[in-house]
């Protein structure tokens, strides 16, 4: 047996995360359906081990102190992304997608945890099922996972893993023939649409590039932001658990996050630079997944088959019943609101990585759509997984 420390175990985790990516390079598949490479490489040492096991094996212990501190810095990130004044720069239609993604958000979850309760399972099964690992995808899924086994749902991890894998296929699957249907059903091409990004739309920042002191600095600021959101959020949840209100230490941090970030906005006293934020939150990302795919417990997965699979497909049903409306008809009934489907579906049932898979094969095809490739990104990365935790928050509450 391997022992391994706090540093040793997230060495070990940066070395399979690179496997991944290897993988990932190699095997079309796997990048054909943008499968991150921190569950590609940390299923496989997840699967080495499970066989292991079986053969009465024990491969690594690993000490995983800091798979909490990389998950609550990922959500600080999302927080920190929620501005307010991005919302409103990105125009009347990312504001109506947020709105939509937000709704099917907390549907998934009814629809979840009545098909889980029709299989004689906990409503919160559902749950899990549902917004937590289709809409949250791999990272939310592990993240509330630890909650939900406290709730009584053993093998949450592997459960959660084991959907948001199989939603992303689906999304990747089903977008593109979506949003195929809708363009060739009414007639549509980028001459229906008006291909123009709107006034105001968020840019690339910096007009000339920053000098090594400055970006030194600017990233300094950044993580010591995080780092204060961290200590903030978690003084949140110790509030909130006094009054009996349970509040994940994610939501606590996200929420400070958010409020630090839009505190910047209408004062610029900090300056925060979006890009190093969303590159700070991509690394605890990526750390804190491949950390946890590597301790999963894959063998609770088997009794549970059969209940996952029919939840899965009865909420690919909802989601492409969206796709043809509300979010056709609401996002503009043209050429983009077909290719914005599309993106609408691989975020709901996987990553914006999907989205954007998605929408790139039909603009290839059809032709550009520019406004698509706006609000789908911005919905799917920022604002819909801020909703989405909350909306996460309150089920655990309802339910517990």
């Amino acid at each position: 047996m391997l022992q391994l420390d706090l540093i040793q175990t997230l060495a070990f985790g940066g070395l399979v995360l690179f496997l991944g990516h290897g993988l990932c390079r190699i095997i079309p598949l796997l990048a054909r359906y943008n499968l991150p490479s921190p569950i590609v490489g940390g299923l496989l040492i997840a699967v080495a081990v499970l066989i292991a096991r079986g053969h009465g094996l024990t491969l690594f212990r690993f000490d995983t102190a800091l798979q909490s501190p990389l998950m609550i810095g990922f959500f600080t990130c999302i927080g920190l992304s929620a501005s307010v004044s991005l919302l409103r720069t990105g125009g009347p239609q990312v504001m109506m997608l947020f709105v939509i993604s937000t709704v099917f958000a907390f549907v998934q979850n009814v629809v979840g945890a009545a098909l889980a309760w029709s299989f004689g399972l906990p409503p919160l099964f559902g749950v899990l099922a549902g917004s937590v690992t289709l809409t949250g995808g791999p990272a939310t899924g592990l993240a509330f996972a630890p909650l939900f086994e406290e709730a009584g749902i053993a093998g949450a991890g592997s459960i959660a893993i084991a959907m948001a894998m199989a939603g992303i296929v689906s999304g990747g699957l089903i977008g593109g023939p979506v949003s195929t249907l809708l363009i060739e059903r009414h007639r549509l091409s980028e001459r229906n649409g008006v291909p123009v990004t709107p006034v105001g739309a968020p840019q690339a920042p910096e007009s000339s590039a920053p000098s090594g002191a400055d970006e030194e600095h600017g990233t300094l600021k950044c993580v010591v932001a995080i780092l204060a959101a961290m200590w903030l959020g978690a003084w949140v949840s110790k509030g909130c658990a006094a009054l009996g209100l349970t509040l994940p230490a994610t939501i606590g941090a996200m929420l400070a996050g958010a409020a630090v970030r839009n505190f910047d906005d209408a004062t610029r006293w900090i300056g925060l630079s979006q890009r190093t934020i969303e590159n700070v939150g991509a690394v605890a990302l990526s750390l804190f997944l491949v950390m946890a795919m590597m301790t999963l417990d894959l063998s609770n997965l088997a009794a549970l088959a059969l209940p996952l699979i029919s939840i899965l497909l009865v909420q690919i049903g909802v989601i492409a019943v969206a796709c043809w409306w509300p979010v056709f008809p609401l996002m503009g009934r043209d050429y983009q609101s077909a290719v914005l489907s599309g993106g609408f579906a691989g975020f709901m049932l996987g990553t914006t990585a999907n989205a954007i898979a998605v929408m790139r094969t039909l603009v290839e095809r059809y032709g550009p759509a520019p406004r698509a490739f706006l609000v789908a990104p911005l919905v799917g990365a920022f604002f819909v997984d801020f909703t989405n935790a909350l909306i996460i928050t309150g089920f655990l509450n309802f339910w517990r």
